[in-house]
């Protein structure tokens, strides 16, 4: 895993745009639609979040929910990143992506027994529980493992939630609640007669997608006051919820005033912690494009209605989010006028918009456009609504192309059926 060791940073690499030389070659070779990475960028901007912090225990997890492709998730170990796992199936793609179990910090929340078994078995040494109920059920499954199958040691961290902090949130251990948490791990390894389970971190999450740079370097004082409170604290798990400006020119999350924030506060600890930053969508978002073709153009009075070859089930849910997109179009044809223009999906669904009132040039059938950013929650959150196969993924790297995920079939919608 990394360690920060510079406290200079390079600039955020701008979005991901391909050329219109290099989508018409793309979409000859692998089809349309087509979601197209870019592995140099991508290595960019991991550079630049890690040098951006030069607190020197830092360790950066790459959140799996954001993307789960494996070259995607190759590139980012062979970076010295771990990864931060939601569920048990971010955990299996890591492990399958070539992580080393110790590599891999699970933060998420009701997990099953049957779900909290495999990710001991899995051995996944450090996990950031939701609740006292889920500390609880993990102390009980680990004293009914016999001492082969047993972890030699686990870290355990609490997600926490403090109204001041955190909100209205469903996710969290509140800081009254500390107390009670340690007095389960305690009773655990008083009955495995071992110091198998250590309470020693806090985890804070601060949201979905904040720019505001000030939302997180405002409460550190705060977090790191309740970490204190824990006997044995040795992590603090800082994230995610680090944004990415989706409109261009906007607000962005500056890390490297974050950085020297949260280096200074931590230097000034009475005791060194280690420091883990899980960039979500930060770390991925603008590395990659989704490319689509023009099937159909009319005109409503003077706004443009496009008609492409793919639809909203293949970006994020914006109730989720988040609705916007930059378009942006690929034309071989020079044009200096745009116009008010609504990019509609190929299916009926009144809200099958991949992106409104954008100006752009006179379209006509056959044309190329690029959705930007979507590499964060693009094919991640991609599904079957609307029963449209799932498009390929491309991955570049030093100038070459090559195929990462196949396209879709109509036959991928009959899996699993029984019939």
């Amino acid at each position: 895993m990394a360690l920060t060791t510079s406290p200079q940073t390079v600039p955020m690499p701008a979005a991901f745009q391909p050329s219109v030389a290099l989508a018409a070659e793309l979409l000859q070779v692998y089809g349309s639609p087509l979601y197209v990475y870019d592995g140099d960028r991508l290595q960019e901007t991991l550079r630049h979040i890690t040098q951006a912090i030069p607190y020197p225990r830092t360790r950066f997890h790459f959140a799996t929910v954001t993307n789960g492709n494996i070259a995607l998730l190759q590139i980012v170990r062979d970076a010295g990143w771990g990864l931060h796992a939601n569920t048990p199936g971010d955990i299996y793609l890591g492990l399958q992506a070539g992580f080393e179990p110790e590599a891999i910090v699970y933060s998420g929340s009701n997990l099953s027994r049957d779900d909290m078994a495999q990710v001991l078995v899995w051995a996944i040494a450090t996990l950031n529980l939701d609740s006292l109920a889920q500390l609880e059920q993990l102390c009980e499954s680990c004293q009914t493992l016999d001492s082969a199958n047993r972890p030699p040691s686990l870290r355990l961290g609490l997600r926490l939630n403090d109204p001041a902090l955190t909100g209205d949130s469903r996710i969290g251990v509140r800081p009254e609640e500390f107390a009670a948490a340690q007095i389960l791990v305690d009773r655990a390894n008083e009955s495995m007669g071992s110091e198998t389970i250590k309470l020693c971190g806090l985890h804070f999450y601060r949201g979905t997608g904040t720019n505001a740079t000030q939302a997180f370097t405002q409460v550190i004082d705060r977090v790191l006051e309740l970490g204190q409170r824990l006997p044995d604290w040795a992590y603090l798990d800082f994230g995610g919820g680090f944004g990415h400006s989706y409109r261009h020119g906007g607000a962005a999350f500056d890390w490297l005033a974050f950085g020297q924030a949260i280096t200074a506060r931590l230097n000034q600890l009475p005791h060194a912690v280690d420091l883990v930053i899980e960039p979500g969508r930060a770390a991925i978002a603008g590395c990659a494009a989704l490319l689509t073709t023009v099937v159909s153009v009319k005109w409503q009075d003077d706004r443009q209605i496009v008609g492409v070859d793919t639809t909203v089930a293949n970006l994020s849910v914006p109730s989720v989010h988040g609705g916007y997109r930059e378009v942006v179009a690929l034309a071989t044809r020079p044009s200096p006028s745009t116009y008010p223009t609504d990019v509609c999906g190929n299916t009926t669904y009144s809200r099958d918009y991949l992106g409104r009132n954008c100006q752009l040039p006179k379209l006509a059938p056959g044309d190329v456009l690029a959705i930007l950013d979507v590499g964060a929650y693009g094919y991640a959150m991609a599904s079957h609504f609307l029963h449209r196969p799932r498009p390929a993924e491309v991955l570049l790297e030093s100038g070459q192309h090559r195929l990462i995920r196949q396209r879709e079939s109509y036959q991928s919608l009959l899996q699993n059926q029984i019939f």
